[in-house]
């Protein structure tokens, strides 16, 4: 290591130090025991364009670690992205581009949101998936558009998280030999030393895997760090896992190696040490001597030049191949074949019924074969899910042209890997399970939300409706747990017409995910020709049945497969001279998104008498029954029986509801 580079190293320990001193929070010990590891990478390896974050061929880096932002937050600014050296003075603080994890969208040259620990892992094979996707539908003999590496620094903590362990296992399945991540190898947790809960061999761990394993026993040895990773890139059927032996808070002499670097300052008094130890000045603080950036700062013609091979090489495929290049560049910018909408298919109506997973899987394969880069799959449960697109291959390794992924009975994997593939670009990806296991998926679901990504989540069995199964299976919480996440839109159609117009919504909209809920039971068809158009899902809930004469007595609202028993109920309370109004509530996002004026149409205010009907807790439901209303729903566990046996022990009966709305007005 000559002098020059051992000072691009401590510059990366030095700026982030300072950081979190003055911020007095943070962790400052892994991006000082990690520098060389990182300096490597970016200073020799990483393909990327400061000026232009967002180049399609860039190779990605997720810093799995998110408590060591300041990390990648150094490497930001010296490489001459548009992050200010006065921003890394205003880390953690209101209003920063450096808050105290890396978020994805709010600073530039963020792959990722990352600090749950484990799920950076899923995000870069969901990153490597999709390179290897494009590039096997794209690329062309002597015409290679798509050819980048998937980089991430990988931590203890994320070892330990179990998610890590399905997304490896299937990230070696597929031979994903573009993913190379350096583990930060420090054996130090907040608690202590990682001996007193972590002591399987690790490297043996992921070979047995089938990674590629790589030691590098001094992590700070750039030689063999250099090394390491060009064998990585040389590995083509396997991801590689380089096992760097690195010290926590590296070059303090009072809290290397110990829990004290961990996620505190180091201190005024130890920060000082500290420069002393690493022959570094003591003022200004921040300080980036002169002969060092200019290295650095070397990333930004780099970038620009090799963006500009790529754009010419890019110029002669759109030449040769016009069609392909303009499907690549309308995946990558976000848009959908023309008239893609029309394939949905429209369901006569049926009064024995469909299951919305059944239809669901009817619009999936309808739009698929005009949406290939609609790529996703289920949990090893497509049969049940009806997830599988028809005739399609499976993306296997050596054949990644495949649209149907077989994650494996993998949710946690499967959640982080789907947010890797939104994340990558090009890709609508969609993934699949039953909806009491989107609890395993909630860290990527939450993640999703707050980076606004385009993710399709497909929930089928989702409620006591599923029957035999019994409680173990039956979502109660869920609907209003996923209901709570900011930003996720929910949706549960109450029909198969309905589910069509909420597969319309969420491939169509990229603001952020979309789960669709989805019934095991057979739901009537409603008659579109008496009924409204099932285009009014897309408003969140609509009107679907009123009175023939005169005002409503009565509200009867209610999502999924309670909109059949609203409906029954209404035509009784009508024989008994009630008027009701049935309004279908698939989506509350959708529907509290829409004016005052058109929600006030469909539950006028004067209208006090109020039900709400479905099939799972009953919180949240209150904010549109009112203080004169009701909601029935279901605050116990389910039941292992016949699904018309569960409903009648539980109260989700027309007769119930007749009863409620007797006692409504009653009080009225």
């Amino acid at each position: 290591m000559t002098e020059l580079e051992n000072r691009c190293i401590n510059t990366i320990r030095m700026l982030s130090a300072d950081a979190v001193e003055k911020a007095n929070s943070g962790h400052t010990g892994m991006p000082m025991g990690a520098a060389a590891a990182a300096f490597v990478l970016w200073a020799r390896f990483l393909k990327h364009n400061p000026n232009n974050p967002d180049w399609p061929d860039r190779d990605r880096f997720v810093l799995l670690a998110g408590h060591g932002s300041m990390l990648l937050y150094s490497l930001l600014h010296l490489t001459g992205y548009d992050l200010p050296l006065e921003e890394l003075k205003n880390f953690r603080q209101w209003g920063s581009r450096t808050p105290g994890h890396p978020e994805h969208g709010h600073t530039p040259g963020v792959e990722t949101t990352t600090g749950p620990l484990g799920q950076g892992f899923g995000n870069g094979v969901g990153m490597a998936l999709a390179e290897q996707y494009l590039a096997a539908r794209f690329n062309r003999p002597g015409y290679t558009v798509i050819d980048h590496y998937t980089y991430g620094i990988v931590s203890d903590g994320d070892l330990m998280e179990g998610v890590s362990h399905e997304a490896a296992s299937l990230a070696s399945h597929l031979g994903l030999g573009k993913l190379i991540y350096i583990y930060d190898d420090n054996r130090i947790s907040i608690e202590g030393g990682t001996d007193i809960a972590f002591t399987e061999d690790r490297g043996a761990r992921f070979k047995a895997y089938g990674w590629q394993v790589i030691d590098v026993p001094d992590g700070n040895d750039i030689a063999a760090l250099d090394a390491a990773i060009q064998s990585a890139r040389q590995m083509t059927d396997k991801p590689s896992l380089i096992v760097a032996r690195t010290h926590i808070g590296f070059g303090s002499p009072g809290k290397q190696d110990s829990p004290g670097a961990h996620g505190e300052p180091l201190g005024a008094e130890e920060l000082r040490h500290t420069k002393e130890n690493l022959g570094w000045p003591l003022e200004p603080d921040f300080y980036i001597p002169n002969d060092v950036l200019p290295i650095f700062r070397e990333a930004v013609a780099a970038g620009a030049a090799a963006e500009s091979r790529w754009q010419e090489r890019f110029s002669e495929y759109a030449r040769a191949f016009p069609e392909l290049a303009a499907e690549l560049n309308q995946w990558l910018a976000g848009g959908l074949p023309e008239d893609w909408g029309v394939a949905v298919p429209e369901f006569p109506p049926d009064a024995k019924g469909m299951a919305t997973r059944v239809a669901s899987g009817k619009v999936l394969n309808a739009i698929g074969v005009r949406i290939t880069n609609l790529v996703g799959g289920s949990a090893d449960l497509a049969p049940s899910t009806k997830t599988l697109i028809a005739d399609a291959p499976d993306f296997q390794k050596g054949a990644y042209q495949g649209l149907n992924l077989r994650f494996g009975v993998r949710e946690h994997a499967m959640g982080s890997i789907l947010n890797g593939m939104a994340l990558h670009g090009g890709l609508i990806p969609y993934g699949a399970t039953f909806l009491v296991f989107s609890d395993y998926m909630r860290p990527p679901i939450r993640l999703a939300a707050l980076m606004g990504i385009h993710v399709i989540y497909v929930f089928t069995h989702d409620s006591i409706g599923l029957g035999e199964d019994g409680p173990t299976h039956q979502p109660i919480e869920h609907l209003a747990s996923l209901r709570a996440i900011p930003n996720l839109t929910v949706i549960r159609p109450a029909d198969a017409n309905e589910t069509g117009q909420a597969w319309i919504h969420a491939v169509s909209q990229n603001s952020g995910p979309v789960a669709l809920v989805l019934t095991r039971q057979g739901l009537p068809v409603l008659d579109r020709e008496r009924f409204p158009s099932a285009e009014g899902l897309l408003k969140g809930g609509y009107v679907l049945e009123d009175p023939s004469d005169g005002q409503p007595d009565v509200l009867l609202m209610a999502s999924g497969s309670e909109v059949a028993i609203a409906m029954a109920a209404a035509t009784q309370l009508a024989e008994e001279d009630i008027l009701s109004r049935v309004v279908s509530m698939p989506s509350w996002e959708l529907f509290d998104a829409q004016s005052d004026a058109y929600r006030d149409s469909v539950l006028p205010p004067a209208i006090s008498a109020r039900i709400a009907i479905e099939a799972g807790s009953p919180q949240g439901w209150h904010r549109y029954v009112g203080s004169g209303g009701r909601v029935i729903g279901i605050e116990r566990f389910g039941a292992s029986a016949p699904f018309q046996e569960i409903y009648e022990h539980f109260g989700l009966t027309r007769e119930r509801v007749v009863r409620v709305a007797h006692d409504i007005l009653s009080r009225s």
